[in-house]
C-alpha cells in the first residue's frame, strides 16, 4: 500500500477509522500493559487519534507515530493544543509537553530518532495494513518494544472476501503466526460488534468480531 493512499484518504476526508471518543477497551486494559508512573507509550499510525490525549492524562510520556502531515496538524488544532515544530532525525516532530507526534514512515523507524518504549497502543494500525506489510509493520514494533515490555492489539476478524480493507481482517491465527516468535500472546477480550457498527452491514458484511489482545516482548 502506497504512502500516496494515505494522503489521499486524508485529503478526500475518508477517515471513517477516526473515533471521536476514547476507546473504551483502551480504558478498561491500559493497566495490564503495566506501564511504569511517567513511562513512554508507543501508538504507531496514530492518525489523530483522541487516544493520545487520554493516555497522556494518565500521567505517561505519548509518541505518535503519522505519515500524513494534516492528521498531525488537524490533531493539535482539534485538541487546542499548541505544537513546537522540529526536527526528529529525517522527519518532523510535533510537540507539547510529554506528547509528541513524529511525522514520518513508521517503516523508515531507525531514520526517525525514535526511542524504545514501555508498551504500545494498537487500535488501528496492524488492521490498517494489508497482509504483504504486517510482517515488516512486526519487525519495526518489536525493535521498539523491549523484552518484558507489553502491547496492547486491537483487531478485527471477518471474511475477507466480503469486504475490501482497510480496515482489513486479522484472524487469530494470524495474529500467533506474525507475533509467535517474539511475544506471549493473550487474548484478553472478544465481541460481535456488527450490531453497533452499520458503516461495515452497509458493505455486506455478515460477521465482525473485535478482538483484544496483551502481547508481551521475550
Amino acid at each position: 500500500m502506497e504512502e500516496s493512499f494515505w494522503h489521499e484518504r486524508w485529503s478526500r476526508g475518508e477517515i471513517g477509522f477516526h473515533q471521536h471518543d476514547y476507546n473504551a477497551h483502551m480504558k478498561a486494559f491500559l493497566h495490564r500493559l503495566e506501564v511504569p508512573e511517567n513511562g513512554h507509550i508507543l501508538v504507531p499510525l496514530c492518525g489523530k487519534s483522541r487516544d493520545m490525549l487520554w493516555l497522556l492524562n494518565q500521567g505517561l510520556r505519548v509518541t505518535g507515530v503519522e505519515i500524513n502531515r494534516q492528521a498531525v496538524v488537524d490533531f493539535f488544532s482539534e485538541s487546542g493544543l499548541q505544537a513546537t515544530v522540529s526536527r526528529c532525525g529525517d522527519a518532523e516532530c510535533f510537540s507539547h509537553g510529554n506528547l509528541q507526534i513524529v511525522r514520518g514512515d513508521f517503516f523508515s523507524a531507525p531514520s526517525l530518532g525514535l526511542e524504545q518504549a514501555d508498551a504500545v497502543y494498537d487500535r488501528a494500525s496492524l488492521v490498517a495494513l494489508p497482509e504483504g506489510m504486517r510482517e515488516d509493520y512486526v519487525q519495526v514494533l518489536m525493535h521498539l518494544l523491549p523484552r518484558g515490555r507489553r502491547s496492547l492489539l486491537i483487531t478485527l476478524d471477518y471474511a475477507q472476501p466480503e469486504m475490501s480493507g482497510p480496515p482489513f481482517s486479522v484472524a487469530p491465527r494470524e495474529v500467533e503466526q506474525l507475533f509467535e516468535r517474539h511475544c506471549s500472546i493473550e487474548e484478553i477480550h472478544s465481541e460481535d460488534c456488527l450490531a453497533r457498527e452499520p458503516r461495515f452491514r452497509k458493505k455486506g458484511l455478515s460477521r465482525l468480531q473485535e478482538r483484544v489482545y496483551m502481547l508481551q516482548r521475550t
